[in-house]
């Protein structure tokens, strides 16, 4: 497992915007300026790729948040109804430490960096985006996993009232995924609660989702309102609907096809239509990271 990253810089590093959007130029040692309105840590982790960001606008008004809509644009559109304040977590299962843990409590004890991570959606399109947040194991610490247990299951919240989404019933709301303990505590995994260094948009998973990039998009789950930990697979909404189709681990693999699509390639968000697509790495790219994970296991059987 690798280390942990630590750095020197505080929530007072803070680089704008227009510095992300030019990684090579930040690589080179861009310097970390502050930027009224920006919230979060200016520095990037030694897990972060260096390919070009995804704008803004293109992370924020393209993406799946079935809650508010199917399509890609209604998220934008309608998850400013979700009331994200006051927010809490509740932690439950084999933990020392139970209980509804607030928002502001999580951050205060948090160390919060940046993580730019490729995204793949399991549709075949891809992002390259700059998240805020801290390592999910460093949550799962304070609460103090117990001897035995294997796996973290995740909810998001349930809010038929502002989530309109959920209001129709083709996926048994509220929606929810898992990992195995292992998957969790791994320093790729993190909570993610901002993107630029602004706070995370409701379309994006506010206040807090999880983003586990060598996994298939939506094991990144949004709004994240329980988790669980146990010695049992925890149940994941997709996998629940179509097991055929959505597999528990669904680790982005180019070998292993959608069954109604190639997953050898991907079309990277941004690109116009007729950009060329280009090629799904195994893991999305983080294969020297994470394989160990999956020594021995048949990774078709297992998908």
């Amino acid at each position: 497992m690798a280390k942990r990253f630590l750095s020197d810089l505080t929530w007072g590093d803070v680089t704008p915007e227009h510095v992300f959007m030019n990684r090579r130029a930040f690589m080179a040692g861009a310097t970390a300026l502050a930027a009224g309105g920006i919230a979060g840590q200016g520095f990037a982790s030694q897990y972060s790729t260096e390919e070009d960001l995804n704008s803004w606008e293109e992370i924020t008004q393209y993406n799946n948040f079935y809650e508010f809509g199917t399509g890609k644009s209604d998220p934008a559109e309608y998850a400013g109804a979700l009331t994200t304040s006051p927010w809490s977590v509740e932690i439950d299962g084999m933990v020392d430490k139970p209980g509804a843990y607030d928002f502001k409590t999580i951050m205060d004890a948090m160390t919060i960096e940046e993580r730019i991570y490729r995204f793949r959606c399991v549709e075949a399109w891809s992002m390259v985006i700059p998240w805020n947040g801290f390592e999910l194991a460093d949550l799962l610490n304070m609460a103090g996993v117990q001897d035995g247990a294997k796996y973290v299951g995740f909810e998001t919240l349930l809010r038929p009232e502002e989530m309109w989404g959920q209001k129709r019933n083709f996926i048994p709301w509220p929606y929810r995924e898992g990992l195995r303990l292992d998957e969790a505590m791994h320093p790729l995994t993190i909570m993610a609660t901002g993107i630029y260094g602004k706070d995370i948009p409701n379309q994006n998973g506010a206040p807090l989702r999880l983003v586990v990039p060598w996994k298939y998009g939506f094991k990144s789950i949004k709004s994240v309102v329980k988790i669980t930990v146990t010695d049992t697979q925890p149940e994941a909404s997709w996998n629940m609907i179509n097991p055929r189709e959505y597999g528990f681990y669904s680790n982005v693999n180019p070998e292993v096809d959608h069954p109604r699509w190639s997953q050898a390639s991907e079309r990277r968000v941004g690109g116009g239509l007729l950009a060329k697509r280009i090629p799904t790495p195994m893991f999305n790219g983080y294969e020297e990271q994470v394989a160990s994970l999956y020594e021995g296991m048949d990774l078709r059987e297992n998908f």
